[in-house]
């Protein structure tokens, strides 16, 4: 996204649901190991269109060098690929990237980023499988891209937040509202700013994402 790179020195801590998000998380130059105590994954999924900034939201948040399954856009994906919008693009994800981030000691989140190209959407329903949760992001200057990540997830019944990743040469600054009218999102859903690019952002997308969950699973307790 842009010319910016993440920001791993950033640091902080925000709370969601009595847990510390990411207490202690260092940057990429030194990994954090996994705790002993650590006794609960959460497998987290992050979908939206091409080049919307998934990968670079794994990348930024993740406390372990991230898996990424990058590979340079060729001459044999012109007139297959929708590069619209992201022209200066020149790698795509073939398969998933893979971070982890730990909320507390013993509760870790498994991120799972998907491929945006439509030709890898077939992968989609299969990361969905055991997900807990996941975050949508969204371009403004390209909406449509949005619908199908939303379509399947609401197919799946896997609750989601959408992050809108805005970048710095979107001129339309749509605001949150706006973009709730034109996505048809329910009020329950959860709908905030984000750059994919900054540590702390990331974490705060996570944090809402957890936060949503755990006020899902008093509501289900509560009505049973």
């Amino acid at each position: 996204m842009g010319s910016a790179t993440s920001d791993p020195a950033a640091s902080g801590s925000t709370t969601a649901s009595g847990a510390t998000a990411a207490s202690g998380a260092v940057g990429l130059s030194g990994r954090k190991p996994l705790t002993d105590a650590a006794e609960t994954g959460l497998k987290i999924v992050v979908v939206g269109g091409f080049g919307v900034g998934k990968t670079t939201l794994v990348r930024s948040v993740s406390e372990i060098r991230p898996l990424n399954t990058e590979e340079v856009m060729t001459q044999a994906g012109v007139g297959v690929d929708e590069t619209g919008g992201v022209r200066s693009k020149t790698t795509t994800t073939v398969a998933f990237d893979f971070g982890r981030i730990s909320l507390n000691d013993r509760m870790v989140l498994y991120l799972f980023g998907a491929p945006g190209q439509e030709r890898f959407w077939f992968l989609w329903d299969r990361l969905f499988s055991g997900t807990l949760g996941a975050v949508v992001l969204v371009d403004t200057r390209r909406m449509d891209d949005s619908w199908y990540a939303i379509d399947r997830l609401e197919h799946h019944g896997t609750p989601f937040v959408v992050a809108v990743n805005r970048f710095d040469d979107d001129t339309a600054r749509h605001s949150l509202d706006e973009i709730r009218l034109a996505l048809a999102l329910p009020e329950h859903v959860p709908l905030i700013d984000c750059d994919a690019r900054v540590r702390t952002s990331g974490k705060n997308v996570l944090v809402t994402l957890v936060d949503h969950l755990y006020q899902l699973a008093l509501a289900q307790e509560s009505a049973s």
